[in-house]
């Protein structure tokens, strides 16, 4: 294999790195360091292109509020738990960050992916109601109970759907989204809520999955994003436990001992 068969063989056009010369998509660092904030950064890298100021707002707007749910989520524990282990920090945020999957950490995906689903709908010419049913029967129909960033475990209205919804709201008069999957979560909200005394309001997963989905991030990326929100919360947590001097934190209280089902 020749020199040029192995360049060509790692080509990308996310970085261009040579001596003296670090390129980000096309921009030397040295453009970006102090010009460029984090979330428009992310942005640059993933889509090879700068948002605008409205469109990293409201992406910004989404990764904070994802950063951390305390040790109620399983990352988070994870995270703390490793951390007394003597693994150091890099290993407590790997071991976290490998517990965000289809159950813990996966809805923000799923719910885009529902959003699309309505989307077709409505692109070939069903009304969002109708659509909105047509998809819910389906996704029940395969089995699925609770529909993906709907409903909390522990929140029985939870407190960053609102501002998160008032962003996109404002994004949509502004004409920074067009307001399509917004559209569909609220249907499916009203769906859910139909006929019901207790609420199922959409959840933080059902709102950052409305934006991310809105500024064009295709449904996998929406997964990617939270991990990138969530590492946050998984730093600052494992960085505290680190210095509470605790060896070997199981997931409960030494006194309390597992009831043995033998």
């Amino acid at each position: 294999m020749t020199t040029q068969e192995v360049a060509d063989w790692w080509g990308t056009a996310v970085s261009r790195i040579e001596p003296n010369r670090i390129e980000l998509r096309g921009t030397p660092v040295q453009d970006l360091i102090g010009t460029v904030g984090f979330g428009s950064m992310i942005w640059l890298m993933v889509r090879g292109e700068r948002p605008t100021p409205a469109q990293s707002r409201l992406l910004e707007a989404a990764l904070v509020a994802g950063v951390d749910h305390g040790p109620h989520a399983p990352s988070i524990a994870v995270a703390r738990m490793a951390a007394t282990c003597g693994v150091g920090l890099n290993n407590a945020m790997a071991s976290a960050i490998n517990t965000l999957g289809d159950s813990h950490g996966g809805a923000g995906q799923q719910c885009v992916e529902l959003l699309d689903d309505i989307r077709e709908r409505v692109a070939a010419g069903v009304a969002v109601p109708a659509a909105t049913d047509e998809v819910i029967a389906g996704w029940r129909a395969r089995g699925i109970r609770y529909l993906p960033g709907f409903g909390h475990r522990f929140h029985t209205r939870d407190p960053r759907r609102d501002p998160l919804l008032a962003l996109v709201d404002e994004a949509v008069t502004d004409r920074t989204v067009e307001g399509g999957h917004l559209r569909a979560a609220r249907a499916v909200e009203e769906a859910l809520n139909r006929g019901r005394s207790r609420p199922v309001p959409m959840n933080i997963d059902g709102a950052t999955a409305v934006i991310y989905a809105e500024l064009g991030f295709p449904a996998p990326l929406a997964r990617g994003l939270f991990v990138l929100s969530r590492s946050v919360g998984i730093l600052a947590h494992a960085w505290e436990e680190t210095g509470q001097g605790r060896r070997n934190k199981g997931p409960i209280p030494p006194s309390v001992r597992p009831t043995f089902l033998g």
